[in-house]
C-alpha cells in the first residue's frame, strides 16, 4: 500500500483520502509501529512514527490514470529481489521521480525557491552491495520516460554546455496562460563517482554547488575555447556510487562539512540485505509488466507542473522541526564537520517530500506527514555518515590499526602470531605492532587470552 504510517490502533494514519489509500488494512512491523493522530516532531527533531514499505497493487490503485498509489513503495516491491538494502533502493527510487519531475515543481519561499534535484551518493565497500546495478535499476526507468535527457558519463564544462543545450525546453505555466518558462534539466547517473566530479577541481566543485541551489536565470561561464557560454536555468539531478576509499583519498578535509558536501545524501551500507545468486531464478514471471506499469507512472509524474504549497498543518509541523533541530541537533553529528550538512537538512526533507508527494498524487500540496517521512529518511542516514568520511585525514598508521581490528573481530579470536602476519607488511616492525596491539587493549576494543602456551587476541567492545 505504498509507504504506510499507522495508529497505535494499527489504523492507517489518513489526513488526506487524496494521498492515502483507506481501502486496505495497515500492516504492523515487528519493531512496534506507533504514531500520534496529528504527526508532530519530538525533542530530537525526529517525527513519532515507524514506516513500513509494503508495496500497492494494481487491483488496489486509486489515482486517476496511474497503477500504483504509490510509486515509491510499488518501486520497492518490484526491486526487492536484489542484494541491496532497502534504503539504497529508495533513495535510487526517490533519485528517479526528482529526475521525473525536472525543474517543473518547486516550493517558493519568496527569496528563494526548492527544487527537487538531489545528488545522491551510494556508499559502500567494493563488491558488497552492487552500488551500480542499484542506481542502474532506477535509471532504467526514468531513461524510458519520453523528454528526460541524461548527462554525459564523464564531466566536464564543455560537455554539460553540449548537453544542456540538447535538453533546453519550456513548460506552460500557469495552465492556459500562454506563460512559458524555459529550463535545461539533466539527470546524471555513474557507476564511479569519480567520473563525474573531482573534487580537486575548485571550478568543478563550484560549479555543481551553483547547479543544486537553482538559482533561476542564465548560467554564464567564460571559457578559452569558446568564449562566454550560458545556459537558461540550468538544473542538475545526480544519483553515483563510490567507496569509503576513494572517498578518503580524493576529498581533502576541508571540503567535508562544506558547501558540496553538505548538499549530497550520502546512502551508505556495508553489507547486503541478503544474497540472490541467480536473481533471474527468483523474481516473479510479471517482472516486465511491473516495469512497464512503473515508466507507465514515472510518465505521469513527469507531467506534475507548478508550485508546492504547504498545508497548515505542514507549516506548523515543519516551523516546530525547525526549532527543535536548532536548539537541539543530533548528538552524533556533533562534529565541525557536520554544520553545513546540517543547515541543509531543512532544504533536503522539503525536496523529499516533493517527491513523496509526487509518488502518491498529482495534487501540489505538502501535507505534514510527506515532511514527517522526508525528515525520517533523511535522519536514518545520519548515523552511517560518520562511516562515510571515516577515513579521511587519518594517518596510515590509524588505518591499518582499524584494518588490525576489523580483521580481529570477524575472525572472532586470532592467534598473537597469526594477526602479526596479517599486519606484518603494514607494521614490519615487531615494537611498532606491540604498541598497536597495547593501545587497543588499553582502550577495550580487544583484549589477551592464556590459552596454554598460546596467546590469541579476542574483540572487546565496540
Amino acid at each position: 500500500m505504498g509507504i504506510q504510517v499507522t495508529t497505535p490502533a494499527g489504523q492507517p494514519f489518513s489526513p488526506s483520502s487524496k494521498t492515502w489509500d483507506q481501502d486496505h488494512p495497515a500492516t504492523t512491523s515487528d519493531e512496534g509501529i506507533t504514531t500520534s493522530p496529528t504527526p508532530s516532531p519530538t525533542a530530537s527533531g525526529s517525527p513519532p512514527l515507524r514506516i513500513v514499505t509494503k508495496a500497492a497493487t494494481v487491483t488496489g490503485a486509486s489515482l486517476p490514470g496511474r497503477n500504483f498509489p504509490d510509486w515509491l513503495g510499488a518501486y520497492l516491491d518490484y526491486s526487492e529481489h536484489t542484494e541491496a538494502p532497502r534504503h539504497m533502493r529508495f533513495w535510487s527510487a526517490a533519485s528517479a521521480i526528482a529526475g521525473a519531475l525536472r525543474r517543473k515543481v518547486w516550493i517558493d519561499q519568496a527569496y528563494f525557491r526548492w527544487y527537487t534535484n538531489m545528488y545522491v551518493i551510494l556508499v559502500a565497500p567494493p563488491g558488497v552491495v552492487s552500488k551500480s546495478t542499484t542506481a542502474g535499476v532506477a535509471m532504467s526507468l526514468l531513461r524510458q520516460v519520453p523528454g528526460i535527457k541524461f548527462g554525459p558519463d564523464i564531466v566536464t564544462w564543455p560537455s554539460l554546455v553540449v548537453t544542456f543545450s540538447t535538453a533546453a525546453e519550456g513548460f506552460e505555466y500557469p495552465p492556459g496562460s500562454g506563460q512559458y518558462h524555459v529550463m535545461s534539466p539533466l539527470t546524471l547517473e555513474s557507476a564511479e563517482f569519480g567520473n563525474l566530479m573531482n573534487p580537486q577541481d575548485r571550478e568543478m566543485v563550484d560549479l555543481f554547488v551553483t547547479l543544486w541551489d537553482g538559482k533561476q536565470g542564465a548560467l554564464k561561464k567564460e571559457t578559452k575555447t569558446s568564449g562566454n557560454d550560458s545556459v537558461e536555468n540550468p538544473w542538475i539531478n545526480m544519483i553515483a556510487c563510490t567507496t569509503p576509499a576513494w572517498i578518503a583519498g580524493s576529498f581533502p578535509e576541508y571540503m567535508i562539512g562544506g558547501g558540496f558536501t553538505s548538499r549530497c545524501v550520502f546512502v551508505y551500507a556495508d553489507k547486503k540485505a541478503k544474497r540472490v545468486a541467480y536473481p533471474k531464478l527468483v523474481v516473479p514471471a510479471d517482472l516486465a509488466v511491473q516495469a512497464e506499469l512503473l515508466v507507465h507512472d514515472l510518465t505521469k509524474i513527469a507531467t506534475i507542473t507548478g508550485e508546492y504549497k504547504l498545508t497548515p498543518e505542514a507549516y506548523q509541523w515543519g516551523t516546530e522541526w525547525y526549532e527543535r533541530h536548532n536548539d537541539s541537533p543530533p548528538p552524533a553529528l556533533n562534529d565541525d564537520r557536520f554544520g553545513g550538512y546540517l543547515a541543509r537538512k531543512q532544504t533536503h526533507i522539503h525536496k523529499l517530500s516533493m517527491i513523496i508527494a509526487a509518488s502518491r498524487g498529482s495534487d501540489l500540496w505538502i501535507e505534514a506527514e510527506h515532511l514527517a517521512i522526508a525528515n525520517q529518511m533523511v535522519s536514518d542516514l545520519e548515523p552511517d555518515m560518520a562511516q562515510v568520511f571515516a577515513k579521511i585525514g587519518r594517518s596510515e598508521d590509524s588505518l591499518h590499526t582499524e584494518r588490525l581490528l576489523q580483521y580481529i573481530r570477524a575472525s572472532g579470536k586470532v592467534e598473537w602470531a597469526e594477526a602479526f602476519r596479517h599486519v606484518h607488511k603494514y607494521f614490519p616492525g615487531i615494537k611498532d605492532y606491540e604498541n598497536i596491539l597495547s593501545g587497543l587493549i588499553r582502550s577495550g576494543l580487544i583484549k589477551i587470552e592464556q590459552q596454554g602456551n598460546q596467546m590469541f587476541l579476542v574483540g572487546g567492545a565496540h
